[in-house]
């Protein structure tokens, strides 16, 4: 099987949805993905993000697959990434 960038586009990816706010205090809502933790797409509604976000996951992945980057598929790692000992 190759794995192609619409091989990973099909993966069901681990979402992480939130709101927060900007720096003027407004509102947004944003979508992560747990195996991607460079990711992140942003939207003033959750259904915004939802309907969206799959449009920056491809340029995120087609980046990723014409670099040869190692990319995490889902149910690969069940450890969460330790940011504190890899950041300084």
């Amino acid at each position: 099987m190759t794995k192609d960038l619409e091989y990973y586009l099909n993966l069901n990816w681990t979402l992480i949805e939130g709101e927060d706010l900007d720096f003027d205090g407004n509102p947004y809502n944003y979508i992560e993905i747990k195996e991607i933790p460079s990711f992140a797409f942003c939207a003033k509604t959750i259904e915004q993000a939802r309907a969206n976000y799959k449009t920056q996951l491809r340029l995120t992945l087609m980046l990723m697959v014409e670099g040869n980057d190692d990319i995490e598929e889902p149910g690969e790692s069940g450890e969460d990434i330790d940011w504190e000992s890899i950041c300084p």
